[in-house]
């Protein structure tokens, strides 16, 4: 057995590493285009070279030994490494090649990310895009995501490395509709006697945290509408449903064209970081490293003009 797995040592340390990261067999099976048994087999077949249990399967889940994280760590070092060999001996590493998988908010994605798409392609006519829209924070080690744009107050510690490419505020706005039939409020506290259609998803909680310079305001809104779309929430509150706390992206061009209106001007959201997130390695493919250079020279500058509106 130890014979013939020398053969084919890489390979079984990559399917060990995708079990690991998916956290099933079978997803590791689906990313590496092999059968359920054939990635059991790789890892077994390890285990037997190693003389040693490296994961414990149960029909549930499945948990690395002490001698699987340890092992794990060493395989990940070792497939980096023979990744940037054979990228420099191909000349992968000048040119980028390949596909491309690419996961982000869906609005936030249509502002900034999917304009960058067409010229990326244009100027690199041999990587594939592959793009995904997503409200959640993006898995991208199960999913197999290259790279995820995420927008959080803070990062959870996932392994992950993370480009910083600017930050968000969300602002207050009604349409002029509701504004003239319910009156403009002078203070926060006034919120609770009007109608709030709310954003909530895994970056923004229920309660709209307001702030004005050094003063701040805790509020939990109530009204007739709840969603985790900033764009669905966008078309109601220009319906004349309700006040809004969205990103200053998703209004930017309803307030410029006077379907919204601001309210309370002077108070906004505490500020979120955007990230662009990407599998710890030591060495990045040159599609990768391309788009993460496009989108820290575009969305960066683009996020700290369309701020400007609302300062």
């Amino acid at each position: 057995m130890r014979k013939n797995l020398d053969y084919g040592l890489l390979h079984a340390m990559s399917a060990f590493v995708r079990v690991v990261d998916t956290g099933t067999f079978t997803a590791a099976a689906e990313q590496m285009e092999l059968t359920t048994a054939q990635i059991s087999r790789l890892v077994s077949g390890l285990e037997e070279r190693l003389r040693t249990k490296l994961l414990q399967r149960t029909t549930r889940r499945i948990a690395l030994t002490s001698a699987g994280e340890t092992y794990v760590a060493q395989c990940r070092d070792i497939l980096e490494r023979v990744d940037a060999a054979e990228a420099f001996a191909s000349g992968a590493s000048i040119e980028p090649s390949g596909r491309l998988r690419v996961q982000c908010m869906g609005n936030f994605g249509t502002r900034y990310v999917v304009p960058l798409i067409a010229p990326f392609c244009a100027q690199f006519p041999n990587v594939t895009i592959e793009y995904a829209t997503s409200q959640y924070a993006p898995a991208l080690l199960a999913e197999g995501i290259d790279v995820g744009i995420y927008i959080s107050r803070q990062l959870s510690d996932s392994g992950l490395v993370a480009l910083p490419l600017g930050t968000v505020f969300s602002v207050l706005c009604a349409s002029p509709e509701y504004m003239a039939l319910h009156g403009e409020p002078k203070h926060p506290r006034d919120l609770q006697d009007h109608a709030c259609v709310r954003l909530i998803n895994f970056s923004v909680p229920s309660e709209w945290n307001l702030i004005a310079g050094k003063r701040s305001f805790r509020i939990e809104p109530g009204g007739p509408v709840v969603a985790d779309n900033p764009d669905v929430l966008l078309k109601i509150t220009e319906q004349g449903s309700g006040i809004s706390l969205l990103p200053f992206f998703t209004i930017r061009e309803s307030i410029r064209s006077g379907r919204l209106v601001r309210v309370l001007p002077a108070w906004r959201s505490p500020e979120l970081g955007v990230y662009a997130l990407y599998p710890s390695r030591h060495f990045l493919d040159a599609k990768t490293k391309a788009w993460l250079d496009l989108l820290k020279a575009r969305i960066t500058p683009g996020l700290a003009a369309d701020a400007q509106m609302f300062v």
